[in-house]
C-alpha cells in the first residue's frame, strides 16, 4: 500500500507531521483500564479458580493443582517453607500435607492488567508430616492471566493469624546418670 500526499507549503507539511505523530501516540498508548464488565468477569474466574484450587487441596488432586500451577510457580506454605511447583506436587502425592477442612473467608479479588492478587482468611485442619494441625491463616495467591486467557497461580504465601497452638506432648527427657566424682 503506497500513500501519497502532495504539500503546497511548510505550513501543510508541519500539520501532517503533527497529525501523524497525534495518530501514533494515540495508538501507542496503554489502555486505561479494563471495561468494568471485563473486570467483573475476570474477578468471577479467579474467585471460581480459588474454589478449584480448595478442592484440589482438599481432594490431594495432583492432576488439578498442577493446571492451576504455572511452572514458574514459588509459594511460601504455613510451615514458612519455600516449594517449587515440583515440591509441592510431590508433598500433594506423598500425601505429606494432608487437610481435611480448608474453609475459606474474607475473599477479595484486586486486579492490575493481567495479575490478580486474591486475599482471604483460612480455617484449617488436617495433619502436616503426620503431625496433626490446625490454624487460622492469611493467604495471599497471585494469578497471572497468560497468552491463551487462562488464569494460573504463581506465587502464595500463608500466614499464621494469632498464637500459634500448643506444641505437640513429648516425653519427658530422660536424664543421663551423673558421672562419678574423679578423686583429684
Amino acid at each position: 500500500m503506497t500513500l501519497s500526499i502532495a504539500y503546497s507549503g511548510p505550513a501543510q507539511v508541519f500539520a501532517a507531521l503533527a497529525s501523524l505523530a497525534a495518530i501514533l501516540l494515540v495508538s501507542a498508548a496503554p489502555a486505561r483500564g479494563q471495561h468494568p464488565r471485563r473486570n467483573d468477569q475476570f474477578k468471577h474466574q479467579v474467585e471460581q479458580l480459588e474454589q478449584a484450587w480448595r478442592s484440589a487441596e482438599l481432594n490431594g488432586d495432583v492432576d488439578a493443582m498442577g493446571k492451576l500451577l504455572s511452572d514458574d510457580f514459588v509459594g511460601i506454605n504455613m510451615s514458612g517453607q519455600v516449594v517449587t511447583k515440583m515440591q509441592l506436587l510431590d508433598r500433594m502425592r506423598r500425601r505429606r500435607t494432608v487437610l481435611t477442612r480448608l474453609d475459606l473467608d474474607d475473599v477479595h479479588v484486586k486486579l492490575i492488567g493481567r495479575t490478580a492478587i486474591v486475599t482471604s482468611l483460612a480455617n484449617v485442619e488436617g495433619a502436616n508430616e503426620g503431625v496433626a494441625m490446625h490454624g487460622t491463616f492469611r493467604y495471599t495467591r497471585v494469578y497471572l492471566r497468560v497468552a491463551s486467557g487462562a488464569w494460573q497461580i504463581t506465587n502464595y504465601e500463608a500466614t499464621r493469624v494469632g498464637p500459634p497452638p500448643p506444641p505437640p506432648e513429648r516425653r519427658p527427657s530422660v536424664a543421663a546418670p551423673a558421672a562419678p566424682a574423679v578423686p583429684e
